[in-house]
This record gives structure tokens, C-alpha cells and sequence, in this order.
């Protein structure tokens, strides 16, 4: 099978570069999972939930180099005590609200902005995760807001997980 690469153009709109970011998760997501698992399984019994974080910087990091090939950026500016993973997913811009321990869901938010440093919307990524041993129970998933100030955007995610219930 041919490895997917995701292509992003400084000329796309934020769902656009959504459907990118997915089409790129969906091909490689299972067969990382597979190939991690055994390591990943191990790793969870000592460190817990930064496992999915190991997980995520193997998945994720492609993502943000391209769109920053493209002209994009992708990241904040750091504080002191932020955590960061795969490179682009800062924890201080996240929730994990919703599921069961053994299917909980953490959603990372980055507002991606243009050459120009002009927001273009927002890219939420979301790993669902067990909190009981390592596993992703569904494919990891990026959902696209046209807001870029931090209270929309908890307002969208929010928005985003009360309509998956339905």
C-alpha cells in the first residue's frame, strides 16, 4: 500500500485542510496503532495516558510540518508549564470531558493562521482512549471551527461533542 502524504496549499479554506488532515489519519492511523500496540501496551502499565501522547507524536507531527510547508502556522506561543506533544498539540488547548473510562475522548484545538499571521479557523484533533488499558477504540479524528478566539472554540468542541450523542 502506498504511504498517504497529506498536501496542503496555502490557497485552502479551514474544512479543506480538515479533509486533508483526515484522509492522512485514515490511512495511517490503524497500522500505527497495530505496529505500536505491543510497546504501547507496555509503556500505558508504567506511564499511563502519556502513552496516547508516544502514540500521537508518530501520527500527528506530519500534519503540522506540511501545513507549515504550505505557508500555514499551527502553534502558540509557549508558556512556562506548557506540555506538548507531537510537536503541535499543547494540552493547556485541549478537553476531555465526554465517554466512559474505556472510551474517553480528548479533543487538542490549534488555530492555524496564513503567511500573513491571520487566522484561518481552527483544527481540533480528537484521540478517543481508554483510561483502563492502551487503547483507541476509533479512529482518531479532525474537526474544523471557523472561530479562532479560545472561548468559541471551547464552545465549538463542546457543540461538536453534544451533537455526536444524538
Amino acid at each position: 500500500m502506498e504511504k498517504y502524504f497529506p498536501k496542503f496549499r496555502q490557497d485552502m479554506t479551514i474544512k479543506e485542510i480538515g479533509e486533508e488532515a483526515n484522509r492522512y489519519i485514515e490511512s495511517k492511523w490503524k497500522s500505527l496503532y497495530e505496529s505500536m500496540h505491543a510497546d504501547l501496551t507496555a509503556a500505558f502499565a508504567e506511564i499511563e495516558d502519556a502513552a496516547y501522547g508516544l502514540y500521537l507524536d508518530q501520527l500527528m507531527p506530519t500534519v503540522f510540518e506540511q501545513l507549515e510547508s504550505a505557508g500555514f502556522s499551527a502553534m502558540v506561543k509557549l508558556e512556562e508549564n506548557d506540555f506538548v506533544i507531537a510537536k503541535r498539540l499543547v494540552f493547556r488547548n485541549s478537553l476531555e470531558k465526554w465517554g466512559t473510562e474505556d472510551h474517553r475522548s480528548r479533543i487538542f484545538w490549534n488555530v492555524i493562521r496564513d503567511r500573513q499571521d491571520d487566522p484561518v479557523g481552527t483544527l481540533l484533533t480528537e484521540i478517543p482512549h481508554s483510561h483502563l488499558k492502551f487503547d483507541i477504540p476509533s479512529a482518531p479524528m479532525v474537526f474544523v471551527l471557523s472561530e479562532f478566539l479560545k472561548e468559541k472554540i471551547v464552545q465549538g468542541v463542546r457543540g461538536i461533542k453534544e451533537s455526536q450523542r444524538i
